[in-house]
């Protein structure tokens, strides 16, 4: 009889790897490929580092020289360590300016924040198309440019040509015919506080209200079956979803409200008196009309670490609370 023999299987080859292709004509490679992403950023970075660190290097220095219209033309200052910063700090002027800068960004980012939310809220629960109106109408006055808004407002406030005033004597209060508003200081302030929420709260109120967006509706669905009212659901459940947004757009406006030099520089100038004076305007002011820019630098770096300081003492706040929450 025939014995099987069982077939030997054929020795395994190891597997090649095929050959690495040759690199495109034209085409970087290696390391020089990795790079290439780095070299095509690299202007956009060196055109931030020109006009953003070189500006601010120059100030620190400043705040440290014996800086004034003569050293500005010659370009030979002395450092003179902390003297500018020991001036400012003795002066009872500069201290009444922190603290109307102070009053000035916690009336302006609170009625911001209140009134943001607020409108967030009420474009949230608007049909289509009294959303897209009011959504079209925050985006046109956000879009408005700061000089021509700030012009608008003085026309409107215009001691005698203004729209309030004929508005206010037409109801029969003769006592504001031709009132002059940027002579009274407390009407002023008023006034460059009404004009800096309207320019602020659209943005404001835009970004809080796609944060709404994001909030599942099953979250208040389920708070109304436990018999939750409109401010419960806003304290529990819509407030702690918009906390990370809430505390970026704070954080936004404390920035922008504590450097707002614009609308008060074209619109009173910091007057009447000092009435409407705060640190950006005090050191424009003191760097200009006196001529010490190294006092004026040095009252720039007092501003960029008190605005640092209250934004870290809010973070250390809210991140102390989430904490405390979990």
């Amino acid at each position: 009889m025939p014995v099987a023999v069982e077939p030997t299987s054929a020795p395994r080859t190891p597997r090649q790897r095929p050959a690495p292709r040759p690199a495109a004509p034209g085409r970087p490679a290696g390391r020089a490929h990795g790079l290439w992403p780095y070299a095509l950023i690299a202007p956009a970075i060196g055109g931030m580092l020109y006009l953003l660190v070189y500006p601010l290097v120059r100030a620190v220095l400043i705040s440290f020289q014996d800086f004034r219209l003569r050293q500005l033309i010659s370009g030979n200052a002395e450092f003179v360590g902390l003297r500018n910063y020991r001036t400012l700090l003795a002066d009872p002027r500069f201290w009444e300016v922190v603290r109307r800068t102070f009053l000035f960004m916690a009336i302006n980012v609170v009625l911001i924040m209140v009134i943001a939310t607020l409108v967030a809220l009420m474009v949230e629960r608007l049909r289509r198309v009294g959303r897209t109106v009011v959504l079209c109408s925050l985006v046109l006055a956000w879009a408005m440019p700061v000089v021509a808004a700030t012009t608008v407002f003085q026309w409107l406030f215009h001691s005698e040509f203004g729209v309030v005033n004929w508005a206010l004597t037409s109801l029969g209060l003769d006592s504001f015919e031709r009132y002059p508003w940027f002579a009274n200081g407390t009407a002023a302030f008023a006034i460059l506080v009404t004009l800096i929420v309207w320019q602020s709260v659209p943005f404001a109120a835009i970004t809080l209200y796609s944060a709404l967006t994001t909030v599942p509706l099953e979250l208040y669905e389920s708070a109304r079956l436990d018999g939750a009212g409109a401010g419960r659901i806003f304290r529990s459940v819509t407030f702690p979803m918009l906390r990370p947004i809430f505390l970026l757009v704070f954080s936004l406006e404390v920035i922008w409200t504590f450097k707002a030099f614009v609308q008060i520089w074209v619109m009173t100038r910091g007057g009447p008196g000092d009435a409407t004076t705060i640190l950006p305007v005090y050191a424009v002011q003191t760097a200009l009309s006196s001529q010490r820019y190294d006092l004026g630098s040095a009252t720039s770096m007092i501003t960029v670490v008190l605005m640092s300081g209250v934004l870290v003492l809010y973070f250390r706040q809210m991140f102390r609370q989430e904490d405390e929450t979990r």
